[in-house]
C-alpha cells in the first residue's frame, strides 16, 4: 500500500456508523465557549458523502426557523463527538442536492425498510 495512506491510518475513527445519503443523522459537535467545551446536536438529512480516508466528508442539511442550513463535517474530525443514525432513508441517488429547491412536504424522504431475517428453530417437521 502507498506509504502516505499508511501514515493516515492512525487518524481514522473506528466509531463511525454506516450511513449514506438520505439518512437522517444526529451529529454531536464539540463547541468551545471560552474555557468550557460542550456538545451541540445538529440533526438533519445527509445529502452528500464524498472523499475517502482522512479527508472524507459528509453534508447534513436541516431547516432552522424556515431557513435551510447545511453543514459539512469531516468524518474523522476530533470536533465530532458522535454520529447517530436517527432514520434510514430510501433514495436512489448518492447526492441529494435537489432537496435545496424543494420546500415543505416535498422534502420528505421515505423510510428504508430493514430486512429482518427470522432464524429457524432447527427442528424440521415432516
Amino acid at each position: 500500500m502507498h506509504p502516505f495512506i499508511e501514515t493516515q491510518k492512525e487518524w481514522l475513527r473506528k466509531d463511525v456508523p454506516a450511513f449514506r445519503a438520505g439518512d437522517t443523522l444526529r451529529v454531536n459537535v464539540r463547541v468551545r465557549e471560552g474555557e468550557k467545551e460542550r456538545l451541540q446536536a445538529f440533526e438533519g438529512v445527509c445529502i452528500a458523502r464524498r472523499g475517502s480516508g482522512v479527508s472524507e466528508t459528509f453534508t447534513v442539511r436541516k431547516i432552522s426557523n424556515g431557513v435551510g442550513v447545511e453543514r459539512i463535517f469531516p468524518v474523522h474530525s476530533p470536533m465530532i463527538g458522535d454520529v447517530a443514525v436517527v432514520r434510514r432513508g430510501r433514495v436512489r441517488r448518492a447526492k441529494l442536492y435537489y432537496l435545496r429547491q424543494l420546500t415543505g412536504k416535498a422534502t420528505r424522504i421515505k423510510e428504508r425498510k430493514v430486512k429482518v431475517v427470522v432464524p429457524s428453530t432447527g427442528t424440521a417437521e415432516q
